[in-house]
């Protein structure tokens, strides 16, 4: 059996389990492999369009259809449903996560609150957690024809756009919500969002169950002293940024949740993805019919 490869999410937990012993305790041979979200992309360019920045048809649920190289990946609750669902996977459903989001605008804007998004354009990133996030916060303040999502790629990119002054706004989570706020911006929307477990098809799952446990472990042990740990998170930023920004105020991020990912919010989240009709009929037709059971580990 070769090794088990985890793929990290830009968060901490992986990081001290790393450091404690905790997969070794559990027996596991592993490795990490690169988190595709947070990696430089392929898919944009600056000076393409007038904003400079060009749209980018590329996100979690493409690189779920596509195959991870990896036993164990995360990303939106929405997406890794659906990819489950579609069969390019399974959804862990004993665990997820719940990652601090928001909206963010440069200090010198005129954006103070929600509604004044209105047709105001948001950087997210294509069929992602930003992307599913902005509109479950912004169907609550705003007429859908109000909501304005610009696809520009990953969090870093965002990031970097949202710095350059290139977006009016952005949806962003992990690190660089905490480089934002160092730099003055401003939360207009809190985008909290649920993450999932994307298991591939032939990881053992009892190697999974391992990896659960070092993560819970980790968990506590960020529960209980968060200031030791939160240096991990310069690993999710370019080293650019690292001089720039004093890790000492960040926050945790990222925190994961032992309870289960049920029936019902499966099945409401099929239900709310489908009501926005972002799929065609053609990908559409891939998780119709898709079945908790048959998605799902329990």
């Amino acid at each position: 059996m070769g090794k088990f490869r985890i793929q990290p999410h830009g968060r901490l937990q992986e990081w001290v389990a790393e450091e404690k012993g905790y997969f070794t305790d559990e027996g596991l041979d592993y490795e990490f492999v690169k988190d595709w979200s947070y990696g430089s992309s392929t898919y944009t360019s600056a000076g393409s369009e007038p904003s400079g920045v060009r749209q980018v048809n590329h996100g979690a649920f493409e690189s779920m259809q596509e195959g991870r190289s990896c036993e164990v990946s995360s990303a939106c609750h929405w997406m890794v449903n659906l990819a489950a669902s579609a069969r390019q996977g399974r959804m862990w459903g004993q665990a997820y996560s719940v990652a601090p989001s928001g909206i963010y605008v440069p200090p010198e804007s005129s954006v103070r609150k929600a509604k004044d998004l209105a047709s105001i354009p948001i950087a997210v990133g294509y069929h992602s957690g930003s992307h599913f996030s902005a509109l479950q916060a912004l169907e609550k303040c705003l007429q859908p024809s109000e909501i304005n999502l610009q696809f520009v790629g990953r969090p870093v990119e965002r990031l970097t756009f949202l710095l350059d002054r290139e977006v009016a706004a952005g949806n962003v989570f992990g690190a660089p919500i905490y480089v934002l706020e160092q730099h003055g911006f401003r939360k207009v929307v809190d985008t909290t969002f649920m993450i999932g477990f994307l298991i591939s098809n032939d990881a053992n799952d009892e190697e999974v169950r391992r990896y659960f446990r070092a993560l819970q472990r980790a968990q506590r042990d960020i529960d209980q002293e968060p200031e030791r740990y939160k240096h991990y998170l310069l690993k999710e930023l370019p080293e650019k940024y690292h001089a720039a920004v004093d890790w000492n105020s960040f926050g945790p991020g990222e925190r994961l949740v032992f309870e289960p990912y049920t029936r019902e919010i499966f099945e409401h989240t099929h239900r709310w993805v489908a009501s926005w009709q972002i799929f065609t009929d053609s990908e559409t037709e891939q998780f119709r019919d898709a079945s908790y059971t048959s998605a799902v580990v329990v």
